[in-house]
């Protein structure tokens, strides 16, 4: 009896054991029916981009990459790749999920940025051509239109809602491989990247690689929560650290790219720095916090507000800035115009200043119209260029193309959101109004040439009025 009794305590524990094991499976999440939901509005995008290629010889690695001018002198001209000149194409995969079912696609910016062209493949193997509405650079969204109706959409959810420790999937389109699945959790929220100081990141330790950006991130209840965009990396693909733009700030610059074609942001013109413990003591501060201004534009709207170097900013509107990397996103979630309390200190004491928010330098201040809605012309909304877009792209006049209505004589002429317009029928364009003036006295159903510039490439393309289009 006694040998019985000791072989049934270990059998018990056993038990005991398997039937802790059976209770944490039936709670790890089951992401079968969010799959089924959700893949049918995910996409893969497939973007060409035309490169001039060196008239020289190119020296290739093993998988094609140009191999260091050094190899040069050691091979002479024994190791040439295919290095005649003329225009390379080159293709990138990137994903992204469908946010109307009249065919606006959200992905990155990154993913896109620079393509000559951007075919989109839903998940009925159907394959479009996207056109590039808008794109923000300093969040990484971009926004795409394809022509169709009736297509399956994603639930948007809040990510600002998100905790620590929540389930999270992906579906994206890595190395190629559409609609893959990975799983994990969120390990931390709010999180500042270096390059990347207006988006609060999601990051996660969902497996994401080359092909998953611009793919949708689930929560559980199968609502898009972030959008992948980055992971850290030492070896080049995942190591466990992905990140994800929370879908709050996807969706409001999204909203802003579809009815303006662009981001207008706030700008108070200061740089600033982190507060340590030891800069804290020294300014008074009770602890490391704020946004400390180590230099401003003299013509900036700070130094409009009174402000100088050396005030710590420590709240905007009554919010508390707990480190430096808070203010940029606070100050470019404002418009141009807007007023902002800034509560600052100085020499030890505290005082709120009111600074009126200006547009940031560079940015496009005169915008055209929408181009859905106006259709007749060309089918663009266009923007006049300040004289620092102007310098920066080496032209004395142009206009930039924010938005394309889908259906115009633009998009049949492949111009696309981005392009500088310089020149019209040899007529230089100016203003607005020169292009407007120009468009009124083009011929119909008759090729005109139009100079455009285009990633900072010049070039040429022909486009043809329609003879209905009321100009």
């Amino acid at each position: 009896m006694k040998s019985f009794s000791r072989l049934m305590v270990p059998a018990l524990a056993m038990a005991a054991l398997m039937g802790s094991q059976l209770v944490q499976a039936r709670e790890l999440p089951d992401f079968t029916q969010l799959v089924k939901d959700s893949a049918p509005a995910v996409v893969n995008i497939a973007t060409t981009t035309e490169i001039q290629r060196s008239s020289g010889p190119v020296f290739r690695g093993p998988n094609g990459e140009e191999m260091p001018e050094f190899f040069k002198r050691f091979f002479g001209d024994q190791l040439p790749g295919p290095g005649r000149g003329g225009v390379e194409k080159r293709s990138s995969l990137g994903s992204g999920f469908i946010i109307s079912d009249d065919g606006y696609i959200m992905t990155n910016a990154h993913v896109i940025d620079g393509a000559d062209e951007v075919m989109v493949r839903l998940n009925d193997r159907r394959e479009l051509k996207a056109q590039v509405v808008g794109e923000d650079k300093k969040t990484d969204i971009a926004l795409l239109k394809v022509k169709a109706e009736d297509l399956p959409t994603l639930p948007m959810g809040d990510s600002d809602a998100l905790e620590v420790g929540e389930w999270v999937a992906a579906i994206g389109s890595p190395f190629g491989f559409d609609h893959s699945v990975t799983a994990g959790i969120v390990s931390a929220i709010d999180r500042t990247l270096p390059s990347d100081a207006y988006v609060p990141f999601i990051q996660t330790d969902v497996a994401i690689n080359p092909g998953n950006s611009g793919g949708p991130l689930f929560d559980l209840d199968g609502d898009v929560v972030g959008i992948n965009s980055q992971i850290y990396t030492r070896s080049g693909g995942f190591m466990g650290v992905s990140f994800a733009i929370p879908i709050n700030v996807a969706m409001d610059v999204a909203d802003k790219l579809k009815t303006d074609g662009r981001v207008d942001r706030g700008w108070l013109g200061v740089v600033i720095q982190p507060v340590s413990k030891d800069l804290a003591e020294s300014f008074g501060l009770d602890r490391a916090r704020g946004a400390l201004i180590a230099d401003l534009d003299p013509d900036g709207p700070a130094a409009a507000a009174g402000l100088k170097s050396g005030d710590i900013i420590t709240a905007v509107d009554g919010k508390a800035v707990e480190s430096s990397a808070y203010l940029p996103r606070m100050v470019g979630a404002s418009s141009p115009g807007d007023s902002l309390k800034l509560s600052i200190l100085r020499d030890g004491k505290s005082q709120t200043l009111t600074a009126k928010v200006g547009h940031w330098p560079g940015s496009e201040q005169v915008h055209a119209g929408k181009a859905s809605d106006d259709k007749q012309g060309l089918g663009v909304a266009v923007a006049e260029l300040d004289k620092a877009s102007l310098n920066e792209l080496n032209l004395d006049h142009g206009v930039r193309v924010m938005e394309v209505d889908p259906q115009g004589v633009a998009a049949e002429a492949g111009i696309s959101a981005g392009d500088v317009l310089v020149e019209l029928n040899q007529q230089p364009l100016t203003s607005v109004q020169a292009l407007r003036d120009v468009v009124a006295k083009l011929p119909t159903n008759r090729p005109v040439s139009l100079r455009l510039v285009r990633n900072g490439r010049p070039l040429y393309i022909a486009l043809r009025m329609r003879a209905d289009s009321d100009k």
